[in-house]
């Protein structure tokens, strides 16, 4: 396993310079957010001019693109959404990239439905050489791991982004969660406490055991890369680029 820094980490940083930081903090490999608040790149840039989104994140630094984490506009109207899902899976397969994850729907969205859409988006994604993952997040679908399997079962060759955070301080509250590891196909990492205010905490300060975490995922023969994802925030009661480090070392000391 490799182990990549997400853009969300420097989010204050224009994309170049949060890159280079990357590179300084001796990162080889970047998860790349996509989405309409960011302040590097969205949904619509890339849709306008892929070629110069494939450049921003190919030949800026000697950090090599590794996955993609996507959102949209929620009222996005459908042939708009096609079109910049499309795009973005063509990024992808241009700059060698394997997996994209994005959101489920919210909580309270009719399963059936959300079944179609995903089912639509994997063939899609499929034509391009791309794996689609839906990530484990507080407020969707994927909030409770059972449903999150469900969602799985249902769409042949949907896959999972694993963020452990939000199944220790959202509604699983930490209970059990090894079940969803043979859909797991990606891995988004922070240290977390108990409770929402404490979604992000210093490493070592929180209660993810990343060493069984990993364990588990050689189980599955996992062989993808584990993304250091702290969320770079005005109100984080921590230096970023120590923390980063720091969680950057003891990932890549665990996966060796």
């Amino acid at each position: 396993m490799k182990v990549a820094c997400s853009t969300l980490c420097f989010g204050r940083l224009p994309l170049d310079r949060a890159l280079k930081t990357m590179e300084e903090l001796e990162f080889n490999k970047v998860d790349a957010t996509i989405s309409p608040n960011s302040p590097h790149m969205t949904p619509a840039d890339v849709a306008a001019d892929p070629a110069k989104c494939a450049r921003l994140l190919r030949y800026t630094s000697s950090v090599v693109p590794a996955a993609l984490n996507i959102e949209f506009e929620p009222n996005l109207d459908h042939a708009t959404f096609i079109e910049q899902f499309e795009a973005i899976c063509k990024l992808a397969r241009n700059l060698g990239i394997a997996t994209l994850t994005m959101p489920a729907a919210n909580t309270n969205s009719d399963f059936e439905q959300e079944v179609t859409r995903l089912r639509i988006l994997v063939t899609l994604a499929e034509t391009y050489g791309v794996v689609l993952t839906v990530e484990t997040r507080i407020g969707t679908l994927t909030e409770l791991p059972g449903m999150a399997i469900k969602l799985c079962e249902r769409v042949p060759g949907l896959g999972l982004t694993l963020d452990p955070s939000h199944y220790i301080c959202g509604p699983n509250q930490n209970k059990p969660y090894d079940h969803v590891y043979p859909y797991v196909k990606h891995v988004h990492l922070r240290d977390t406490g108990r409770s929402m205010d404490k979604m992000q905490v210093r490493v070592g300060q929180g209660e993810i055991e990343y060493s069984r975490i990993i364990t588990q995922l050689e189980k599955y023969h996992y062989n993808r890369v584990l993304t250091v994802e702290i969320v770079d925030k005005p109100d984080n009661p921590f230096p970023m680029e120590t923390e980063v480090r720091k969680l950057k070392f003891l990932l890549e000391s665990l996966a060796a």
